[in-house]
């Protein structure tokens, strides 16, 4: 696509959004989410037909041997909806970037970062909410939050010793006793009311996270009795408040800004996958997700800003909490003439700066550029890309969103690493739940790729050139 005519779609993408925004502020009744997510339904299953009627049987790119064992990397085979990543500019929630979704989204009363009920809205819909509706999503969550008392006690009897993230699988598995889709599906639901149900699930999904999160943290680190959510605060607020952070008004900022930004990066991931996989088969929105938290806790996905922590730590332990550049430097040189990979850098997709990073950046910059641990961050973004450089060890030497996050949450007092990657699935839930809403109202298939043995390969390939 030429930039001209990129630019074109964008602006058109824009004034889309500012339309509807004008169109239910000015609405005699703003429409609820799952009205108007009613009202776009017909319209995009159309859309898809269309699109399946023009491009279907066209080719999309081929298919080389490597690709099957390297993990399908960069195989194109998922439709998902809510964001698509591109290697230059990045995330798109959309089609809105990161500073756009962080201008137009509504905010809670005296703050500066969106609202994630926003960001929901807009994955859902693709549409930019009004304040009133993010309003009436917030106090909507609110009401859904209590988690049944079995789930409470499940949580209690889990030993303080047992990962927080297993605990949070084991939670929202659990959840599926009272899905809304399970019991409409064995009554014999229609298939094109599919939706209703999940959304329902999928609304009580995210709704319940925060209590889930909140019990975790305090049967493993202490804090006292969970307190009651507010029904007229924001999801954010809540969730920093069963943490024991509310009276931190730039936690909860920070909150709203990082559920936001790791609410969604398309469809390939492991996490996303594995909840689209999932839910295919019509597993409710409880159990896909759980299945996309198991995924999410491995090293190389969810616990990735754990171990940028842990390193920067050590650093800082070796050299000091003033080191001079060529310090850093030679630290870094010996982590990678150790075997090792200098975490939080390097992307499997992006090829620059990872959008989500610079946010951080930003908060950091405004919010606390005296930290000391904020400091050699900074130090390590201007050094660490030109060593991976001059050692020709990435494709791409910048920092990824993990390079800056832990940094950000040891600031505020929130340094009990194990619970990072709670944080992380909280956030995570908006992406995948947006994606199962709309995988149910177009009818998506279960997922069944075609696999092949290496003898069969090997087979195929055999007396070619």
């Amino acid at each position: 696509m030429s930039s001209a005519l990129r630019s074109a779609v964008q602006q058109s993408r824009r004034s889309a959004f500012a339309r509807s925004a004008r169109f239910a502020s000015t609405s005699a009744k703003a429409p609820t989410l799952k009205e108007r997510l009613a009202d776009l339904i017909p319209a995009e299953i159309e859309n898809v037909k269309a699109t399946r009627a023009a491009h279907g049987k066209k080719s999309f790119g081929p298919v080389i041997v490597d690709q099957l064992y390297g993990g399908m990397r960069g195989l194109p085979a998922l439709i998902w909806d809510g964001s698509v990543l591109d290697a230059e500019e990045g995330i798109r929630f959309r089609g809105m970037t990161i500073p756009e979704v962080q201008q137009a989204l509504p905010k809670a009363p005296g703050g500066s970062e969106p609202l994630p009920e926003g960001l929901f809205w807009l994955l859902v819909t693709g549409e930019v909410p009004t304040q009133e509706q993010v309003n009436a999503l917030s106090r909507d969550w609110a009401a859904r939050s209590s988690i049944p008392s079995f789930v409470e006690e499940i949580l209690d009897r889990c030993p303080p010793t047992l990962h927080p993230m297993s605990q949070f699988s084991l939670a929202v598995t659990a959840l599926n006793h009272d899905s809304a889709f399970a019991k409409a599906y064995a009554e014999g639901i229609s298939k094109k009311d599919y939706w209703q149900p999940t959304f329902e699930d999928a609304m009580d999904l995210i709704a319940k996270l925060p209590n889930i999160a909140g019990r975790i943290f305090r049967n493993v680190y202490g804090g006292g009795k969970l307190p009651a959510i507010e029904a007229d605060k924001d999801y954010s607020y809540n969730l920093a408040k069963l943490l024991g952070f509310a009276d931190k008004p730039e936690f909860v900022e920070l909150l709203r800004l990082y559920i936001t930004i790791h609410s969604d990066h398309e469809g390939g991931n492991v996490s996303a996958h594995t909840g689209k996989l999932v839910g295919s088969a019509l597993s409710d929105p409880f159990l896909a997700f759980g299945a996309s938290l198991n995924g999410l806790a491995g090293p190389l996905h969810g616990l990735a800003n754990q171990e940028v922590l842990v390193w920067l730590r050590k650093m800082q332990s070796k050299l000091g909490e003033n080191p001079t550049d060529e310090a850093v430097r030679e630290y870094v040189w010996s982590t990678l003439k150790a075997g090792q990979v200098v975490p939080g850098y390097g992307h499997a997709v992006l090829r620059k700066t990872d959008p989500r990073y610079m946010a951080q950046r930003e908060f950091a910059l405004k919010h606390l550029p005296e930290d000391p641990m904020f400091k050699l961050v900074s130090q390590v973004f201007n050094i660490v890309p030109n060593v991976l450089l001059e050692a020709g060890k990435a494709k791409n030497p910048w920092p990824n969103v993990d390079a800056h996050s832990g940094v950000l949450l040891t600031h505020y007092g929130l340094d009990q690493m194990n619970f990072y990657t709670v944080l992380f699935g909280v956030s995570r839930a908006f992406g995948v739940a947006a994606q199962l809403i709309w995988d149910r109202a177009l009818g998506a298939p279960i997922e069944r790729p075609k696999s092949y043995s290496t003898a069969a390969i090997q087979k195929m390939f055999k007396d070619k050139q």
